[in-house]
């Protein structure tokens, strides 16, 4: 792959700098390559080509006239079907907004236009982010880049197929339970859970909860710091964000791996992992496990913490969607339905008992990172299964509790309010990609994304564990369904 669209976003952005690719030429080249792959993949929904290449035109004219240029001046972005985008259709995956087009921006888009940014299209994400399946009732079921009759992941499914296959070299997430973790890891791109408030999401409705929060995603480490440099930011309207110095994201200088003390688990302590994973990542950590000073397998006291997410997540998802269930309910999907009923069904006293056992876990946590640099584990419980299943019914042969509970893995993460990265780590047996999640020390993103650019290069050294590729040319010869009509 040698196409304008296949460059990094800091290399891209470095061309366009030093007047030696055009803004348009960029922009062309993510068109073309979403006009050749989305049909097989319907990562890409709502688009603004034109007004992206009107703007890139504007791009080009303040790099030739040495005008002030921003850090993602001239790259194009994906951004999530959840976050609105002033005159471009914003669905959120619900036929209750089938046809809404926002008049204003997202604090993200925002942020991502006034650093310089193109807004080129929107991302598929499930009904209003409601599940690790990006499928909706507006816009379809999205496929996995490496085998499209798989599921991506969810709910920033889209923007993570629109990375690994080339759409853009950036695209904007969100998190709740693993919304950018898990697609990450399925489609072999980086994606990064920031620590609460350092993105500020002042459209959250439920603001005072440390649990949803806005990332970047990109292709690799530096173009994630790249993307975070431009959104990180307080606004005094989330009550968790705060005032910080976004450049120091921007290019992070790998950190030295040889003193770190790492702690390994395959499961949490209580999530259920599948056997394969389990064997891969074992597998694969033993390929770079002496890179560091020490690496031990060990699990963090995690217990509660099925009880804690089921609880607190529901009542979240019902302040924000019971009207919704309550007046149209022929319009809410099941995912967001089944929240809302099960939230109904807590006591006053479920949730002050989920609160303060919420509190307990994260002072353990935060005494167990006390004796590790940071801890890996793997990105998703499960390789991607079958876009004939909503969700996994069972791991290793055992039920599972509730339609979300394979995602333990990333919202066990979740409750510890910690930042956590995905790395691509090679493929699994079924040829879709295996990512690691590696979780870092309270606060300390910056950190944690230079020792993930360190860890990253060494990845890279290994045939069976370096960022896998999808086959652009297998996809574009793929005949596609007919797509949906919204």
């Amino acid at each position: 792959m040698s196409e304008p669209c296949d460059l990094s976003a800091v290399e891209a952005r470095r061309l366009i700098g030093e007047k030696r690719l055009s803004p348009l030429e960029l922009v062309d080249s993510c068109i073309g390559r979403i006009e050749r792959v989305n049909p097989a993949l319907n990562a890409v929904v709502a688009r603004d080509f034109e007004r992206a290449r009107a703007t890139a035109r504007e791009a080009e004219q303040a790099v030739t006239g040495g005008r002030a240029l921003g850090p993602l001046h001239g790259l194009p972005l994906g951004i999530k079907d959840l976050q609105a985008t002033a005159g471009l259709r914003t669905t959120q995956g619900s036929p209750l907004y089938a046809d809404h087009v926002p008049d204003r921006d997202d604090r993200i888009v925002a942020a991502v236009r006034s650093a310089g940014g193109i807004v080129l299209a929107k991302t598929n994400t499930p009904e209003f982010g409601a599940g690790a399946n990006t499928v909706n009732q507006v816009y379809g079921f999205t496929g996995n880049p490496f085998d499209p009759e798989r599921i991506c992941g969810g709910s920033s499914g889209g923007s993570a197929v629109a990375l690994a296959t080339g759409m853009v070299p950036l695209a904007t997430g969100s998190d709740l339970g693993g919304s950018l973790r898990t697609p990450a890891g399925f489609c072999g791109v980086v994606g990064y859970r920031p620590s609460p408030g350092l993105v500020a999401a002042p459209e959250n409705k439920v603001a005072w909860v440390p649990f949803n929060v806005d990332g970047p995603m990109a292709r690799n480490v530096a173009d994630v710091g790249l993307l975070l440099s431009a959104i990180a930011g307080r606004d005094p309207a989330d009550p968790l964000s705060r005032e910080v110095e976004g450049g120091r994201f921007a290019d992070p200088v790998p950190a030295d791996l040889s003193g770190l003390k790492v702690a390994v688990s395959e499961d949490l302590g209580f999530a259920p992992v599948d056997n394969s994973i389990r064997a891969l990542l074992r597998e694969r950590v033993a390929f770079f496990a002496d890179r560091f000073g020490s690496c031990d397998a060990a699990d963090p006291d995690l217990s509660g913490a099925n009880e804690i997410f089921e609880v607190l997540r529901a009542v979240g998802l019902m302040a924000k969607h019971l009207e919704r269930v309550e007046q149209t309910p022929e319009k809410v999907g099941p995912n967001v339905t089944a929240n809302v009923k099960q939230g109904l069904s807590f006591s006053a006293a479920d949730v002050a008992r989920a609160q303060r056992e919420h509190t307990a876990l994260y002072r353990r946590f935060l005494r167990f990172m006390e004796r590790y640099d940071l801890l890996i584990c793997p990105a998703a419980a499960v390789p991607p299964f079958g876009q004939d299943r909503l969700y996994a019914e069972e791991i290793n042969g055992e039920r599972l509790r509730s339609y979300f509970h394979w995602i333990g893995i990333t919202y066990g993460i979740t409750l510890t309010t910690h930042p956590a990265i995905i790395l691509p780590c090679g493929l699994d047996p079924t040829g879709t990609p295996f990512g690691i999640q590696i979780v870092g020390r309270a606060g300390e993103d910056e950190r944690l994304l230079r020792i993930a650019a360190a860890l990253e290069a060494v990845l890279a050294e290994s045939p069976e564990c370096r960022r896998p590729l999808p086959d652009l040319e297998k996809l574009s010869a793929r005949t596609p369904e007919p797509e949906p009509v919204a």
